[in-house]
């Protein structure tokens, strides 16, 4: 077999990415030294990123990427940076990051912004505030793609930055805001730090006023950097819970504009109304807020989840019941993970509205994981086209949304999409199953699924034991490296990653 895939030029520019991985770690850095802990621990990591990515650039070499090469990149990238991003855990040494596996798994889920997790409630505790910073952080930097930012940033990667961002934007499609990609890129990424400041401008200024007594400037910029990129980590074991109503309903429209495809904004900015508020699957996205919250709202309402000593009682309190469906709905469709009550203890109809929630998937070019809505309207639409032309099969129907026709090429590679997405997270699942039974540990299926379909998804909390207060720690290391692989297929959308594992990739 002969290999016919530059990769010299993949492993450069990773070594690029890797080596600047070290002025993010300034951030911990600074918080370290405000309050007097774990200094060292980020100095040494700084010096690992920047050896390891110059080590890196010299093994490979500088030149254009073409398409596999570019595939290459983006997946090595995402795999090498969370390596990287798990030497402060290791350095550190506290609580259960200090595992390798474990270390791993946090790091992954951090930079996919899955925000499942290996921490309890005392373990969070006994971690400094620069390190769960950098936990935090983690998940700021992969929400809109690490790879974007440097498409935005450096000249030599925005060369095949158009190439570079379709193997790592969420979606079926590249969305060019200007003529010019790294133009684009630097758009998305200023909607996203813009959305970001004024949030946690208002987390403040909650605090300040009173409403929100334990969200200090602290905790404000630590879930700033988890809300937008929808990743659901928080330095409070009780997550949101651990907050006043008033903090809740803050956090809902933000986790909603976090599941938006940010390219619209640009729409907003140009004072084109009607492409922002008409666009299909942004009119779809909100429909399924709002109708998945009514539901869960009855049922809350009507007495479907016990009375807790998070979220307190919801049967018959309306406001309560609303907030808490509103919340989770928001937090688990675009797959966020926080969290304002203990939905793994809820009644199964409930948690089978939240298990469907799930499916249903953030906005191409948003921040969120799953599926994707767009991809669920195109294959809606193409069943109905399907059963219009067994009933009339001389007519010519195309598939069309928001009043353009879509490509039968794109139809074809949203299904493969689709199809191989429900087949590996079925496949884990079982093995996720076999696995806990291999060692004794007492798994539900539901679990089990949810497992799946939390790491692959890149959603985080599951039900059972991994409900939003549980932990993924039990788990086997084998399960958790699976997992790990989930999260990291999961948040370059499979078929980039799973690509590199086929034949026809490496031959002429």
């Amino acid at each position: 077999m002969a290999v016919n895939v530059a990769w010299r030029q993949s492993v450069a520019l990773t070594g690029t990415v890797v080596k600047y991985l070290a002025v993010a770690m300034v951030v911990p850095l600074v918080v370290g030294l405000v309050y007097g802990d774990d200094v060292v621990v980020f100095l040494i990591s700084m010096g690992v990123a920047v050896t390891l990515g110059l080590a890196l650039e010299q093994a490979g070499e500088v030149g254009d990427l073409g398409p596999r090469e570019a595939l290459l990149f983006v997946s090595l990238s995402w795999l090498v940076v969370p390596l990287v991003g798990m030497v402060p855990y290791l350095v550190a040494g506290t609580g259960t990051i200090a595992n390798p596996v474990n270390a791993l798994f946090e790091s992954m889920s951090g930079f996919t912004t899955t925000g499942a997790t290996v921490l309890g409630e005392i373990s969070i505790d006994r971690h400094s505030h620069a390190v769960l910073i950098w936990r935090q952080l983690s998940q700021w930097l992969g929400g809109m793609g690490i790879i974007v930012l440097m498409v935005a940033i450096f000249p030599e990667v925005a060369v095949n930055g158009a190439q570079l961002i379709e193997s790592e934007a969420p979606g079926p499609e590249l969305q060019r805001l200007t003529p010019r990609i790294a133009e684009t890129a630097r758009l998305l990424w200023l909607f996203y730090l813009g959305f970001t400041v004024l949030y946690v401008l208002i987390l403040v200024g909650l605090h300040y006023a009173e409403l929100a007594p334990n969200m200090g400037v602290y905790n404000a910029v630590a879930h700033g950097f988890t809300t937008l990129p929808t990743g659901g980590f928080s330095p409070e074991a009780d997550s949101i819970a651990a907050f006043s109503p008033a903090v809740q309903w803050v956090v809902i429209p933000f986790m909603i504009v976090a599941g938006t495809n940010f390219a619209l904004f640009y729409y907003l900015l140009q004072r084109e109304y009607g492409s922002f508020f008409e666009n299909r699957e942004f009119q779809a996205y909100i429909g399924a807020n709002v109708l998945v919250t009514l539901v869960l709202f009855v049922l809350l309402y009507l007495g479907s989840a016990p009375t807790l000593e998070l979220g307190g009682q919801t049967e018959g309190a309306l406001e309560n019941s609303l907030r808490q469906a509103a919340f989770q709905v928001a937090s688990l469709l675009n797959s966020t993970g926080y969290a304002t009550s203990d939905f793994a203890q809820w009644e199964t109809t409930t948690q089978v509205v939240l298990l469907f929630a799930m499916f249903i998937g953030g906005s191409a070019g948003s921040t969120g994981g799953g599926v994707k809505v767009v991809r669920w309207l195109v294959v809606l639409k193409s069943i109905r086209r399907q059963l219009f032309t067994s009933a009339h099969p001389n007519a010519v129907k195309p598939v069309r949304l928001g009043g353009f026709v879509i490509d039968e090429e794109v139809i074809k590679a949203i299904y493969g999409f689709t199809l191989l997405y429900l087949l590996v997270f079925g496949v884990a699942a079982v093995f996720i199953a076999l696995d806990a039974g291999r060692v004794g540990m007492e798994l539900s299926t539901l679990e089990a699924v949810s497992a799946s379909l939390a790491t692959i998804g890149n959603i985080g909390p599951g039900f059972g034991l991994l409900g939003p207060f549980g932990s993924y720690l039990a788990f086997p290391d084998s399960s958790k490296l699976l997992m790990t692989f989930l999260m990291w297929i999961g948040r370059l959308e499979i078929i980039p990653v799973m690509v590199l594992f086929s034949g026809a990739f490496w031959r002429r």
